[in-house]
C-alpha cells in the first residue's frame, strides 16, 4: 500500500519503543527515512551538557538547538521526496516547540504511551540506560500530564512493534477517510 510523504513525529518516554518503532515505520514507507534527533546531541564531542533532573540553561538551549537541526534535516529530506520519521524526546512543551517549526509541512504526531511496568521490563533489558537522575514512574507522569494532547496516543504495552506499526499506519487511513467526508 503507498502512503503520501508525510513527517511522522514519533514520541514517547525513554524505552517506550521510540527507534524500534520508527526505524520499522520508516522501512514501511516507499521513500523511508528514519531521523534520530538524537544523533545530533551525539554529534557534540566536547562541551556537551546532558539534560537532567534540573537542566543547566546550557543544557536546555543544547535541547533546543538539536531540535531545531533535526527539524531541518526533516525539512530537507521532505523536500526531496521522502517521507520521514523524525523520533526524539519531545516532552511537555517540546512537543509545540517542534510541532510549531514544521508547520507548513504535513505532520503526523504518534506518541508511544506504555504503561510504566512495560517501561520499567524494557529499560532492564536495554543496552543502554537512559534513566539516570530521574524514576521511570515520576518521568511518565510528568510525560503524560505535562505533554499536550496532540496527534495519535498508542499504548504499545500489549503490541509487537508490528503490531504498532500497523496501528499507525491504519490510523492515518482513518484520519485520510474522515477528512474526505
Amino acid at each position: 500500500m503507498r502512503y503520501s510523504n508525510i513527517i511522522y513525529l514519533v514520541t514517547g518516554v525513554m524505552a517506550s519503543g521510540k527507534s524500534t518503532v520508527a526505524n520499522l515505520l520508516a522501512s514501511k514507507l516507499d521513500r523511508g527515512v528514519h531521523l534520530r534527533g538524537d544523533i545530533f546531541r551525539r554529534m557534540v564531542v566536547s562541551g556537551r551538557e546532558d539534560m537532567s533532573a534540573t537542566p543547566s540553561p546550557e543544557a536546555i538551549r543544547q535541547l533546543h538547538l538539536r531540535y531545531r537541526l533535526a527539524v531541518d534535516a526533516a525539512k530537507t529530506y521532505y523536500d526531496n521526496g521522502f517521507s520521514v520519521v523524525l523520533q526524539d524526546n519531545y516532552y511537555g512543551p517540546d512537543l509545540l516547540y517542534v510541532v510549531n517549526r514544521l508547520r507548513d509541512y504535513p505532520v503526523r504526531v504518534v506518541v508511544l504511551c506504555p504503561t510504566v511496568e512495560v517501561i520499567e521490563e524494557r529499560e532492564a533489558s536495554r543496552g543502554k540506560k537512559g534513566y539516570i537522575g530521574f524514576s521511570i514512574e515520576s518521568l511518565h507522569v510528568e510525560f503524560m500530564t505535562q505533554t499536550p494532547r496532540l496527534g495519535f496516543w498508542l499504548d504499545t504495552s500489549e503490541l509487537t512493534p508490528e503490531q504498532s506499526v500497523n496501528e499507525i499506519l491504519n490510523s492515518q487511513l482513518l484520519n485520510r477517510c474522515t477528512q474526505m467526508e
